[in-house]
């Protein structure tokens, strides 16, 4: 399975308690508490610096999934980069959006709509709740999933209606939010699943980790597809 961690990567560079917590990057962090559990992933990187430079047509040809955070610089994500992405999911290629990855040029235009949400950071414990207990996402991750603290994200959430609606957290503060996602975009799949601010431990929860390794292989091509464009063809009968 191979795995392309695009991490924007600008926090845990510039910022302590960002870096105390992710040392190395969200995505080195991250992509080792996964491989503890799950010896199949084989992983890349990219980050804001040189995603121009890996993030190229052939790179995505070879990659199963692409798993996507970023916060703060959307706006420098190259729009070309952005294109081929999009046509790889259409193609078959599986994504991961993960937490504010949600307002990504890449979810906003797979989505249709701004993803916009309501937010607060008060460091609030969190309960999920898997809806479907028969999911392959939800499979060895406890029912309710605790987070111990996090950034609020609430509703309205401004995406389609998910495809598959896996699970909605309930926040301390009262709020809901439908944060644990899939949606089909042409031959593939996209799970978006909230947890994950940049100074807060949500990726040391094996809970979490646990979701986002069975997200990685739900969102797996079985096939890969070249997108076919419209062109005039002979009859195969006369």
């Amino acid at each position: 399975m191979k795995v392309l961690f695009y991490n924007e990567y600008e926090h845990e560079r510039k910022e302590g308690p960002a870096r105390e917590m992710y040392p190395g990057g969200i995505h080195t962090v991250l992509s080792e508490q996964l491989k503890k559990i799950d010896d199949t992933l084989e992983f890349s990187f990219a980050t804001l610096q040189d995603h121009q430079q890996v993030i190229t047509r052939e790179k995505l040809k070879e990659t199963d999934v692409l798993i996507w955070w970023g916060h703060m610089y959307h706006h420098k994500v190259d729009d070309d980069v952005v294109t081929m992405i999009c046509e790889a999911v259409n193609e078959g290629m599986g994504l991961v959006v993960l937490h504010s990855g949600h307002e990504s040029k890449v979810f906003r235009r797979l989505m249709g709509t701004r993803c916009g949400v309501e937010w607060y950071e008060r460091q609030d414990h969190g309960r999920i709740w898997l809806l479907d207990q028969t999911h392959p996402i939800v499979q060895g991750v406890p029912n309710p999933l605790e987070i111990e603290a996090e950034e609020t994200y609430a509703e309205p959430f401004t995406v389609p209606v998910p495809d598959e609606l896996i699970g909605v957290t309930w926040w301390k503060g009262g709020e809901i939010f439908r944060g644990m996602s899939v949606y089909h975009r042409g031959y593939g799949k996209i799970f978006y699943f909230h947890p994950g601010h940049e100074t807060l431990p949500s990726y040391y929860n094996s809970g979490i980790v646990k979701a986002i390794d069975n997200g990685i292989h739900y969102v797996a091509p079985r096939v890969r597809v070249d997108e076919v464009t419209s062109h005039h063809i002979e009859p195969h009968e006369p």
